[in-house]
């Protein structure tokens, strides 16, 4: 602790308060610089202001080097604890006021912040949280920025068609019957399929000059690259590309408005799905005496992922024929703008090979899996 006590503070200049800690803290690797910056914020209470102000800076600062709050969120849950995580979501509330205009996509990030204010510590023990905070902001790296895309001219409103794949997807992960969580996430593909058709020959006559657009998907531990493995399935299978970024906890998908909302659903969606599946599978394999490892979860989603991929995109193939032969040179003009978005964001992606799926029977349950919960194409709904 600072050997000063509180009252040889009460004079000095709050910024030289929060300087001299910032100095000694964020930027200086020897070990007791945490503690002795947490010394000097805890013992000068008036330098509290200046601290948040600071933190708020960190936060526009890492917007504009192209992070986005579920991003920061993300990063900071994995290197650090809860306590940072609520003084991160604090101080981007507090931020947002301040902040440009954004899109509806970075809305619902903020909407999404994790509740609740950090608990009420020594201010020691809080001035020492705010710091690892701040001085993991400040070494983020920078990121390729996503803007969101603007509605083009007379694009029509899709809230009632969300609204209905929203609907037929968490009826798909509530139910406790197989079939019929079959029957409904193919009905939500097929509408998506319809849906990314209807947007197609929509640009086709008015074209959008924004698209395509790109948006970013946690793909977090546990089990990491079978979840980028079902993320990437599900984006191929809507016209989509990703990429996994495996440190920042992330996959970056590449593709038009309607088909990132699709891929955004469906993955959510289908993950939920899994784990319910997953979760099942290990009974009945212990219930059988056998002992099941982070290995059969593995292979399960592994199986699940791969095979899933196949369905979905049978379902599209089958939505994408009723609509006519005409549709196929719209279609192809939309998959070379996608990979050529993918290609200028990403011209040094390499191919990562999927670890740890050395268990049969978790690919067996997975693969079983994921064919109860995708089919092929359904009768077109009214």
């Amino acid at each position: 602790m600072c050997p000063c006590s509180p009252r040889a503070w009460h004079d000095r200049p709050v910024s030289s308060t929060v300087d001299t800690a910032f100095r000694t803290a964020l930027y200086d690797t020897v070990d007791t610089a945490l503690d002795t910056g947490a010394s000097l914020l805890a013992a000068d209470p008036a330098a509290d202001a200046e601290l948040d102000r600071r933190g708020r800076e960190f936060v526009a600062s890492a917007w504009q080097r192209g992070w986005q709050p579920a991003d920061l969120v993300r990063i900071v849950r994995r290197e650090l604890e809860d306590v940072h995580v609520r003084v991160l979501a604090a101080l981007i509330r507090a931020q947002a006021p301040d902040d440009k205009a954004r899109g509806p996509r970075w809305a619902a990030q903020l909407a999404e912040l994790p509740a609740g204010v950090p608990a009420r510590t020594d201010r020691f023990s809080s001035a020492t949280a705010v710091l690892e905070l701040y001085r993991l902001l400040l070494r983020l790296p920078s990121l390729d920025p996503l803007q969101e895309p603007r509605p083009g001219p007379g694009r029509r409103s899709d809230s009632r068609m969300l609204t209905r794949i929203r609907a037929l997807l968490a009826k798909a992960e509530a139910t406790g019957y197989p079939e019929e969580a079959e029957a409904l996430t193919a009905k939500a593909q097929e509408l998506m399929a319809r849906h990314s058709v209807d947007e197609a020959l929509l640009d086709a006559r008015a074209p959008d000059p924004d698209a395509p657009a790109a948006c970013r998907i946690g793909v977090e531990p546990p089990y990491e690259q079978a979840q980028a493995m079902l993320l990437d399935a599900v984006a191929s299978a809507n016209h989509c590309r990703a990429v996994w970024n495996e440190p920042f906890c992330f996959s970056t998908v590449v593709g038009f408005e309607a088909d990132l909302v699709a891929v955004e659903l469906l993955h959510t969606s289908l993950l939920v799905q899994a784990q319910s599946a997953m979760v099942k599978a290990e009974a009945a394999q212990r219930a059988g005496g056998r002992k099941r490892t982070k290995t059969f979860r593995q292979s399960f989603l592994a199986a699940y992922a791969h095979r899933v991929g196949a369905r979905l995109a049978e379902v599209a193939a089958a939505t994408e024929s009723e609509a006519g032969r005409d549709l196929l040179p719209v279609l192809a003009t939309r998959e070379v703008a996608v990979t050529a978005a993918t290609d200028r964001m990403f011209p040094d992606t390499v191919t990562t090979r999927l670890r740890g799926v050395t268990d049969e029977a978790g690919w067996t349950e997975g693969a079983e899996a994921a064919d109860r919960a995708q089919v092929a194409a359904r009768p077109r709904l009214p």
